[in-house]
């Protein structure tokens, strides 16, 4: 058969609106950067949202539980949360796109930010919990719309893509801790607990980020993917210049390493960002200097995101993946010697953890969307990402038990020294 009758018959199998995209390369990269423009404007209110579990979640369940030992509970919760809503997301947006897994995701987010401030007002422990596993799901969704941005990517465009929809969740992650005094007048003013302020912030931006999803990521960028690979499937395009085996191979090691590498800096860092505010509450620092040192740390997560994704499509994900672990390593250093006291140890040792969690995270995502087709990308990346959270619900759970029954400076050293097993497993990847 001929390649214009495999072509068109490939095109009647599909609808008219994707036949538009499928036969303009001028159209696909229109789509690309439309998809990147509302999933910048959909970060924007997505990290202002998830900023109020890192800044006053330990806080609120301090206070509530009159104890250090369980502080890191709500990080393990709201973490759990995200486990189950990324697998969720993930599966949702296969079926339907990414259109709707993203709305659903940060709605339902926005739903638990509101069950946190009524717990708040009722002082409702139970409710506490039950809310912090509903607003991982913010936070979850809020991860998952990175990938939204590279299904209409070339190989050598994701990196950047990725880096981009990271790098405009920087404003609103570094605005939502600096508005904790703001947000907590705010709540007092409206009869609410002073430390349930942010989460009606994270609320309002939750459900704000699922509206712009739901009304204005047309067409769905998953969906267009699909059809551009079906098409070229069908006409017998060779895709790849190695064997089938030889490429399941690869592959494989690339979603062993990508995931491996996100789930080793997930933990580290969200182990010592969560027993870091509860630290410096220990040794006199106020709200304002906790919300002052979150906020350099999560604009070191966020804000280097576009040099980093250039330095992953350029020089590499293996270089930049060792970059993680020595950066992480010397972020577990600051922390472990700085003084109870002073502000510059600890904004230097929380801008390297951010800086090398950003690392982490924008190679290890490099390398699972190079490792997956689109028809099961989106369940791959979702079930990456339960992966992640876990890791993340498993080191806030643990810190606030090392810290109580050592110190934050041996939970600190830990965190550096683990990091340093992603240099064996980038060798493997590397053979």
């Amino acid at each position: 058969m001929s390649y214009n009758a495999d072509h068109s018959k490939a095109l009647e199998s599909h609808p008219d609106w994707l036949n538009v995209y499928i036969d303009s390369p001028a159209k696909q990269k229109q789509l690309y950067r439309r998809t990147l423009l509302v999933v910048v404007i959909s970060q924007i209110f997505g990290g202002a949202g998830l900023a109020a579990g890192i800044t006053v979640g330990a806080l609120i369940a301090q206070d509530m539980l009159g104890t250090d030992q369980y502080a890191g509970v709500p990080t393990a919760l709201f973490t759990l949360g995200s486990a189950a809503a990324a697998y969720l997301v993930g599966r949702l947006s296969q079926r339907y796109g990414r259109r709707l897994g993203l709305a659903a995701g940060f709605l339902t987010g926005g739903i638990g930010a509101i069950g946190v401030v009524i717990a708040a007002l009722t002082n409702n422990l139970l409710l506490l919990f039950a809310s912090l596993l509903i607003y991982g799901a913010g936070s979850a969704t809020n991860l998952q719309a990175r990938y939204a941005g590279t299904d209409m990517a070339n190989t050598k465009q994701r990196a950047t893509a990725i880096s981009i929809a990271m790098v405009s969740t920087t404003f609103g992650a570094v605005a939502g801790p600096n508005l904790v005094d703001v947000m907590g007048g705010f709540a007092a003013l409206i009869g609410v607990p002073t430390l349930a302020g942010p989460f009606i912030l994270a609320a309002t931006a939750f459900i704000l980020a699922g509206l712009v999803h739901l009304f204005f990521l047309r067409p769905d960028p998953l969906l267009v993917a699909n059809g551009l690979a079906s098409v070229k499937s069908r006409e017998g395009e060779d895709l790849s210049i190695v064997s089938t085996s030889d490429t399941q191979r690869i592959e494989g090691r690339g979603i062993i390493v990508g995931t491996t590498l996100m789930i080793l800096t997930q933990m580290v860092m969200v182990g010592i960002m969560t027993m870091t505010p509860v630290q410096m509450r220990h040794h006199g620092h106020d709200l304002s200097e906790v919300g002052m040192i979150i906020s350099i740390h999560v604009a070191f997560m966020y804000l280097p995101s576009f040099v980093t994704g250039v330095l992953v499509d350029k020089i590499g994900r293996t270089a930049m993946a060792i970059a993680a672990g020595g950066t992480l390593l010397a972020a577990g250093i600051f922390a472990a010697i700085a003084p109870g006291d002073s502000m510059l140890f600890l904004i230097i040792a929380l801008s390297l953890l951010g800086l090398g969690w950003n690392f982490g995270l924008i190679c290890g995502t490099a390398l699972i969307v190079d490792a997956t087709h689109p028809s099961t990308r989106a369940k791959k990346q979702g079930s990456v990402d339960v992966l992640i959270a876990l890791a993340g619900a498993t080191g806030g759970a643990l810190s606030g038990v090392v810290v109580a029954q050592s110190s934050y400076a041996t939970l600190s050293l830990a965190g550096g020294i683990l990091s340093l097993l992603l240099i064996p497993v980038v060798v493997w990847f590397r053979k």
